[in-house]
């Protein structure tokens, strides 16, 4: 069965028309089957002309690129002169569509390799070649390495002044006996240079202190606090490693008048009336990134003292308990803005509780997600 479809009929006709062989003219339509390529070269031509033969019924159109015409030169001389002396043809319509070069024409894309190169006969003459030539080895012939290091190595040798030919090996031998032999002197020891990398100290602090932020406040060179949560653990942490500076991260930050009880907030990098740190350990890197990706999807609980200035009853605040992930826009705070950008974030409270102290007072619980802040939303 012929390979090649209707569909690349067209394709077939003008590499055919150029001068490529059969076995080409399967690779450019896709032929991806390894038995069309095997049969006889003459067989191929033979199916791929009658391919692309029209039947006798069909019309035969001549297309305008490329004409579809042979040139043929006149075998007398003269008469391919014209009268102005300029050298003339005269050209013959093409019988058909299948109109080929020579039989024995070289393919324009393979230059012959899948035409002969590709027979049974051109195979069998190589195969009785080689069994009647002369089989050599490696070493029945002189490679040409070896020639050129005859040749030149003495002459690089001169000009060098260094010895080539087989003495290197002995010279180098003189120079670094194996084994070595034992030094007359012992070392001496020029500068000693101690490197370390990085100690990651990770663990929970309580802040009990109502005027104390995570970080130093300092805004315009000015300092608003004393000390700050991150100074007074790295004090600690630098007179114990011996170490010239320090980077202090946390999971999350919370208000300088804001108290973190509980099990308190995890930090990266002991106790004093102000805070306390607990679980104190060496980390690995690694320990950095998982306390960040957690920043982002933890919750966290507070709680909130209110005060109304309207007497208010327990089911005036009933409803707050009904609530559940209310989705709140906060602006970055006045007091941050040294620090943060101005932006409006979106930010979720979980769920609230409530309980009921007298007309003026309420306790509220509030549950939502990291980096909400309360205090805005509960003063709203």
């Amino acid at each position: 069965m012929f390979p090649l479809t209707e569909g690349s009929r067209r394709v077939a006709q003008l590499l055919f028309k150029s001068g490529t062989c059969p076995r080409c003219i399967f690779r450019f339509c896709g032929v991806d089957l390894p038995a069309p390529y095997k049969h006889p070269s003459k067989e191929l031509l033979n199916d791929l002309q009658k391919f692309l033969e029209p039947e006798k019924h069909e019309l035969i159109l001549e297309t305008p690129k490329p004409p579809l015409k042979k040139i043929r030169l006149h075998e007398d001389g003269a008469d391919n002169l014209s009268e102005d002396g300029k050298e003339r043809v005269s050209v013959t319509e093409d019988e058909s569509m299948a109109a080929k070069p020579s039989k024995m024409s070289v393919c324009n894309v393979c230059l012959g390799i899948l035409q002969g190169f590709c027979e049974k006969g051109f195979i069998t003459e190589v195969c009785q070649k080689r069994k009647q030539s002369l089989s050599l080895g490696r070493n029945d012939v002189v490679q040409l390495k070896e020639a050129y290091k005859w040749i030149a190595h003495p002459l690089f040798s001169e000009e060098l002044g260094v010895p080539t030919d087989g003495k290197v090996n002995q010279y180098f031998l003189t120079q670094f006996p194996c084994p070595p032999n034992s030094p007359k002197t012992v070392c001496t020891v020029l500068e000693v240079e101690c490197t370390h990398g990085a100690v990651f100290v990770a663990g929970r602090y309580n802040k009990y202190s109502r005027n104390l932020p995570q970080t130093p406040w300092i805004i315009d060179g000015e300092r608003k606090m004393e000390t700050s949560v991150e100074e007074l653990i790295s004090d600690h942490l630098l007179t114990v490693f011996k170490a010239e500076s320090f980077n202090f991260s946390s999971s999350g930050r919370e208000d300088v008048d804001v108290r973190t009880l509980g099990n308190g907030k995890q930090k990266i990098n002991t106790s004093s009336d102000k805070i306390q740190v607990r679980d104190l350990q060496l980390v690995t890197r690694e320990a950095i990134g998982r306390m960040k990706e957690g920043e982002e999807e933890k919750t966290k609980t507070y709680s909130a003292l209110i005060w109304t200035n309207e007497a208010i009853q327990k089911k005036d605040i009933g409803f707050l308990d009904d609530l559940k992930d209310l989705k709140i826009d906060q602006k970055t705070p006045l007091r941050v803005l040294h620090r943060r950008p101005l932006a409006v974030r979106t930010r979720a409270i979980h769920c609230m509780e409530t309980h009921y102290l007298d007309e003026h007072h309420f306790r509220l619980r509030l549950k939502t997600q990291a980096g909400t802040y309360p205090s805005a939303s509960v003063e709203t």
